[in-house]
């Protein structure tokens, strides 16, 4: 939040100030050339002092009715004018100003807290009273040495509630007195349940339109309030209760309305509730953008389960999910979901799955708020199955995306040079012997952009071997090792034997049975070396965890004779990160939060001290995720004593220089440091900052004892702090200090790796890690094998916070080493870069001097020049300006390279610039030779204009332009210059000439110069354009030859062949006729374009004619594909007849048309004009058409894209539509008809029914009787038929 200026008045007249009076406005934090006197809301005067100043006057004189009114005042910021200061009120002459009257707070206090009541007076040296309503007397008065009191009350209860006013009185008239401040109520919190805070219809909404708030609670007949947190002054709103809510209207909204709101409510004893919940409103035009994460990655095998995970800065809305090319979305959130970290989920997915997804915001109310483009996640799906491999099997490896690629490329992150190539995407790996396990990436490049490769590789995938299975190499070495460990037993076994033996043999026999177990033991010995123990370093690497960095507190005041009259604590963090500052008092009470200003620091004023403020007070530093480790504590002791000071100091060593720190916690005191038994102080130190370092020389056994120190202020009387804690001071023996560094270089980007390496001859060591002092990592000691000892700490991936001053140490039990020496860790790409120049030039002769001149953007920094391919910096500088002088004195050629520089702060985690443009220094005797070359080309239509460029390796250094023939340079550039521009602005005849461009340095220098090739320039465009003729003809086969004749009408000209994208032209001929042929052999790809060709003369008039017409090349095995088209439309009728055109790039070709389903083609055509008759529908089909040279008949072309003809339907059409209904509808009623017949039929055929195998015959009898019945059912039983019936009816029937 933007600080206010401060506004008050001051006169020489104490007991009548408004005889004359002077107005004085002061910046809060920073200098300022423009300070604004307002009055009555208009522009009174303002003042521009001549240099950068914190505070102003504005002379008033006498007050009288005309100077009467309400002002304000401002201060010119880089942004624009500051936010007005309060108001203050000029009454009539004999009255004192309205005074103002405020709580520190930023949300109404709780119960059993301290509250502090302002009221600012205007005027110095007044009395100040606190009033309460209901109370006659004061209830407190103050006589403060500036123009504000501070009322304090300590563990507020309900009693204190009440109305509140303040007014004040010269001291020397008690009997003049101001107007009573504007009424202020204090209403304790936390005595009746927290109301709940609502919007209306949502808490996002547009500019302009309309929004309610309502407040509502659990007791009826309360006063509720509204609050704004942002703005707690102006944005503090009443309302009497409806029933119990209250309702707060916004009408027309707008953006200065968006903020954190909380309302409670009071009953008429002004008793308090809880604060609501903190309710964010939005008022935007444009919904933020959502980001959407997918975990575990974006690549997912099918099958596999992947989360979205979607987020935005706005709390309290739910999130849909989308997919390209849906409409609806996939899956919603609501605002529930997504404060329990929710996220949407893809089960099992599939092929169908891939895609570009993305998240909108999902409002359930009506608004006019536009959707911003969201971030969007490609989500691609992976067919392989399996990533763990088996031994001697392979696998395929498949990349895939979601448009269309020219070409996949598949890489091996163990091998740098392994690189696969693949059309679809697909590459199989083999598993020999178990080498082919490793982490793979795949990348692409499209088909429209067939240079450029995909800007982001997919994500690593990792194939390993399944557990339980080995390499040969892996089995062959268990077998040896087993095989070792048996032999060694089965030796143990026979030297307890031989132990066993010797006993009862001769002597002679026992020496050679000794002799045995002697190479025995031997072989013990050199088996248990090989299988147990290693040679080498023993070598720790430890992941540095770094935590938030500390903080730094120190005081401020503009009392520096009596700091303790008006003191501001100040809360700085080395880390960019930062949001917000905590201040905390004796460990737990909070005093107070701020927000982090651009110089990532907050102030905290306290005013003037009363004993309330003693105490011990650290801040810490909030970032998004994390909390810091709290300050080094700030001791406030009392009201008229400093703050007590921290004294450290790292571990005496015997014979080496010490330095003590001794930490005041303010500016501009003096430093005194105290030994144990010594009345007067060893060491003193007038004003140099807030902190001060003793220096012992040379550290004996004299020197040992408890230390401490003191501040004092820097004039007479003196005021003392009281003393630090002791500090004792103790040689001990150590070990020497370890070597350290790092593996790369110190200077680092955010981002990047580091690592550590501490070492030391010394066995067995444990190894301890500093920043700047404090311990933040170490590593145990391990005894696995003898030799030196080595740690490495690694940093992942540093952060802005993470640079600083690193050492080591290493220590035994009690023993400790010397700290090593500290490696300074500079993180860059934080303040801008600087710039570097070389005194007196980048071009030396070897054996002088050069001055390496870094201009930083400010003061008080740390500078180092660096040079590529160097790790460590070459030198460091500390100066209190903004620049650095860096000498190298007597450089060789060995020297010559790129140089660059830094600069960075020492206080805060050495966060440090970008590095300087690299600077070439050459140590030679000759400069190196320029080029010069033309843009856009050399041979320039008239009155167009061209840049003629002199470019070259050195930079810094100005350029000249010379031009053949004449005497005077053309033109001159200094070594600001863009690496020598030289501009013609419109082409003509005099513009014509051959040129050239030196080296043009600013200093006296015997190195030579050396002119850079020369440049012909041609204007075209004052004769006739000739003919370019391509020989054997516009295509060639790769690996042909090829002739361009270029025919011009003048002899002895000169001719030029350009080509379309190259500024310079490809070939020049000065032929003795009228044409020039330029001879192409073994033409390649990259030779087709297009070319054309001018022909100029060189001597005076220096004419040149226009360019010829353009002719396209083209190199390749087949012509490129034509173009096929329809006329009038690829849609006809029956009897009409429709145009197909073919055409193609090249001139002297016959067409041909073919159409599908034909062998033969249809037509051929000199043209491309092909006409198509639909005769009986015969027409309609797809279509394609090729060509061939004439010239080549044997070479033809790619087909073209097929063309479909399509039939509409017309009066013929009709006709047989109608004929076909009709045809159909007969064979319907057939086959109905013929359905039924069938089942009448089956209907009366009897159904033969199975009886056993005893009556098969006898059922088939009956069946047949009475099917000769239903046959003929009028005759009698003596016809001749019923003898045949008989006879058939013992014959046997098969069924």
């Amino acid at each position: 939040m933007e600080s206010q200026p401060e506004l008050w008045i001051e006169s020489n007249y104490p007991q009548a100030p408004w005889e004359n009076i002077t107005l004085w406005c002061r910046s809060p934090s920073q200098l300022s050339r423009k300070f604004l006197l307002l009055k009555d809301k208009t522009e009174m005067t303002w003042i521009s002092p001549s240099f950068k100043t914190f505070q102003v006057s504005f002379p008033i004189g006498p007050l009288t009715e005309s100077n009467t009114g309400l002002y304000r005042c401002c201060y010119w910021k880089e942004t624009g004018w500051s936010k007005p200061s309060k108001v203050l009120e000029l009454e009539a002459p004999g009255q004192l100003p309205k005074p103002i009257f405020w709580i520190q707070a930023e949300t109404p206090p709780l119960s059993g807290c301290n509250v502090n009541i302002l009221c600012h007076g205007w005027l110095q040296d007044l009395v100040f009273m606190l009033f309460k309503e209901g109370y006659a007397e004061p209830v407190e008065y103050q006589v403060p040495t500036g123009t504000m009191a501070i009322f304090s009350i300590d563990n507020l209860t309900p009693e204190n509630e009440g109305v509140y006013i303040c007014r004040t009185h010269i001291q020397m008239l008690p009997t003049l007195w101001s107007e009573p401040s504007n009424p202020l109520k204090l209403v304790v919190a936390g005595l009746y349940p927290k109301p709940t805070l609502t919007a209306y219809p949502g808490h996002i909404m547009a500019p302009g339109e309309d929004l309610s708030l309502r407040c509502q609670g659990p007791i009826y007949g309360m006063a509720f309030a509204l609050m704004k947190l942002e703005d707690l002054e102006k944005s503090f709103y009443h309302k009497k209760s409806i029933k119990n809510e209250a309702y707060f209207f916004f009408r027309s909204l707008k953006i200065h309305d968006a903020g954190h709101y909380v309302c409670f409510y009071y009953d008429g004893s002004y008793r308090g509730s809880l604060l609501s919940d903190v309710l964010e409103i939005w008022v935007t035009d444009t919904f933020p953008k959502t980001w959407l994460l997918a975990q575990p990655s974006p690549v997912v095998p099918t099958g596999q389960n992947v989360s979205l995970q979607c987020r935005g800065p706005i709390n309290g809305v739910g999130l849909a999910l989308y997919k390209k090319g849906e409409d609806k979305p996939l899956q919603f959130l609501d605002s529930a979901s997504i404060n329990d970290n929710k996220s949407f989920i893809l089960n099992n997915v599939t092929l169908s799955d891939a895609g570009i997804y993305n998240c909108h915001y999902l409002l359930t109310w009506k608004t006019s708020i536009r959707i911003a483009p969201h971030h969007t996640v490609e989500l691609v799906v992976v067919a392989s199955s399996s990533t763990v491999y088996k031994l001697g099997k392979a696998i395929s490896l498949q990349c895939r995306v979601s448009h269309p690629v020219l070409e996949f490329c598949l890489e091996w992150e163990e091998k740098a040079a392994f690189q696969k190539f693949s059309v679809n995407g697909d590459s199989i790996i083999s598993n020999v012997e178990g080498k082919g396990t490793g982490t793979y990436s795949c990348s692409y490049h499209r088909e429209a952009h067939h240079n450029i490769w995909g800007l982001q590789r997919s994500e690593p995938l990792k194939l390993m071997r399944p557990a339980g299975l080995h390499t040969w190499n892996y089995v062959l070495n268990e077998a040896l090792r087993l095989s070792l460990i048996v032999q060694l037993v089965a030796l143990l076994v026979i030297l307890l034997w031989v132990r066993w033996k010797c006993r009862r043999l001769r002597i002679r026999e026992a020496w050679l049975l000794g002799t045995a177990q002697g190479v025995t033991m031997l072989f013990i010995v050199t088996a248990l070396l090989c299988c147990g123990l290693c040679n080498g370093v023993l070598t720790e690497e430890t992941e540095i965890i770094m935590p938030t960095p500390k903080p730094e507190l120190w005081a401020e005041t503009n009392f520096p004779l009596a700091p303790w009259k008006n003191l501001t604590l100040w809360c700085r963090s080395p880390s960019g990160s930062t949001k917000e500052f905590v201040l905390l008092k004796d460990g737990t009470g909070w005093i107070a939060t701020r927000p982090a200003s651009e110089q990532v620091r907050a102030a905290f004023p306290l005013g003037a001290l009363t004993q309330s403020h003693t105490g011990s007070y650290h801040c810490h530093s909030w970032e998004e995720m994390a909390v810091s480790e709290p300050s080094e504590a700030l001791e406030l002791v009392g009201t008229d004593i400093l703050p007590k000071p921290v004294l450290s100091a790292s571990p005496p060593i015997r014979g080496q220089e010490l330095q003590i720190q001794c930490k005041g916690w303010l500016a501009g005191l003096g430093f005194a440091l105290y030994k144990e038994g010594e009345q007067e102080p060893v060491q003193q130190l007038g004003a140099v900052g807030r902190e001060a370092f003793f220096t012992i020389r040379r550290m004996e056994e004299k020197d040992e004892g408890n230390y401490s120190c003191r501040t004092h202020t820097e004039r007479h009387p003196f005021k003392w702090s009281e003393p630090s804690e002791p500090l004792e001071l103790v040689i001990k023996e150590m070990y020497p200090k370890p070597f350290f560094k790092t593996w790369h270089s110190p200077v680092v980007t955010p981002g990047a790796r580091v690592t550590f390496n501490c070492s030391t001859p010394q066995q067995h060591m444990s190894f301890i890690l500093y920043k700047d002092g404090s311990e933040i990592a170490s590593s145990d000691r391990s005894w696995a094998s003898p030799g030196a000892s080595s740690a490495h700490f690694l940093i992942i991936s540093v952060g802005i916070g993470d640079g600083g001053n690193y050492s080591c140490r290493y220590y035994d039990f009690a023993v400790w080493s010397e700290p090593s020496d500290a490696v300074e860790l500079v993180v860059t790409e934080f303040y801008p870069k600087p710039t570097l120049l070389a005194q007196p030039g980048p071009v030396v002769l070897p054996g002088e001097d050069v001055t390496l001149h870094c201009q930083g953007a400010f003061q008080d920094m740390r500078f180092a020049l660096l040079r590529q391919g160097t790790q460590v910096p070459l030198q460091f500088q500390s100066v209190s300006g903004n620049s650095a002088d860096f000498l190298l004195h007597t450089i060789s050629t060995e020297d010559s390279g790129n140089y660059s520089c830094i600069y960075y702060e020492t206080t805060m985690s050495n966060r440090g610039s970008y590095l300087s443009m690299p600077l070439m220094i050459w140590v030679t005797d000759t400069f190196p030779k320029p080029s010069l070359f033309a843009e856009p080309s050399s041979v320039v239509p008239m009155g167009q204009s061209v840049t003629l460029w002199c470019q070259g390796p050195v930079h810094g250094v100005g350029y000249i332009l010379h031009k053949e023939g004449e005497a005077a340079s053309a033109q001159l550039w200094g070594s600001t210059s863009n690496d020598g521009a030289f501009s013609i602005t419109s082409m003509s005849g005099a513009s014509t000439g051959r040129y050239s461009c030196c080296y043009h340095p600013e200093w006296t220098s015997p190195i030579k110069i050396q002119p850079s090739n020369t440049l012909e320039l041609i204007v075209t465009g004052l004769l006739p354009k000739p003919n370019l003729l391509a020989q054997p003809g516009p295509m060639v086969a790769p690996g042909e030859n090829m002739t361009l004749r270029c025919e011009g009408e003048l002899p002895d000209s000169t001719f030029v062949l350009l080509k379309e994208g190259t500024q310079e032209p490809l070939e020049q001929q000065k032929p003795s006729g009228y044409r020039a042929d330029f001879w192409m052999p073994v033409v390649r790809s990259e030779d087709s374009g297009v070319y054309s060709c001018v022909y100029y003369l060189d001597s005076a008039p220096f004419a040149a004619s226009n360019h010829s017409d353009s002719l396209q090349i083209w190199v390749t095995d087949k012509p490129p594909k034509p173009s096929l088209s329809a006329w009038p439309s690829t849609v006809f009728k029956l009897g009409k007849d429709i145009t197909l055109q073919c055409r193609g790039p090249l001139p002297g070709v016959e067409f041909v048309l073919e159409h599908e389903g034909e062998e033969a083609p249809q037509q051929f055509s000199e043209d491309g004009d092909f006409v198509i008759s639909n005769v009986e529908g015969k027409g309609i089909g797809n279509y394609s058409c090729s060509y061939r040279l004439q010239a080549s008949p044997d070479i033809w072309s790619e087909p073209s894209d097929p063309l479909e003809l399509v039939g509409a339907a017309g009066p013929a059409a009709q006709e047989c539509t109608v004929g076909n209904i009709v045809r159909s509808s007969l064979i319907v009623v057939v086959v109905i008809a013929l359905g039924v017949v069938l089942a009448i039929e089956w209907k009366k055929w009897p159904r033969l029914r199975t009886r056993g195998s005893e009556t098969d015959g006898r059922d088939h009898t009956i069946a047949l009787e009475e099917c000769n019945q239903e046959e003929e059912p009028d005759t009698t039983t003596n016809s001749p038929s019923s003898a045949s019936r008989d006879i058939s009816v013992e014959l046997p029937v098969q069924l």
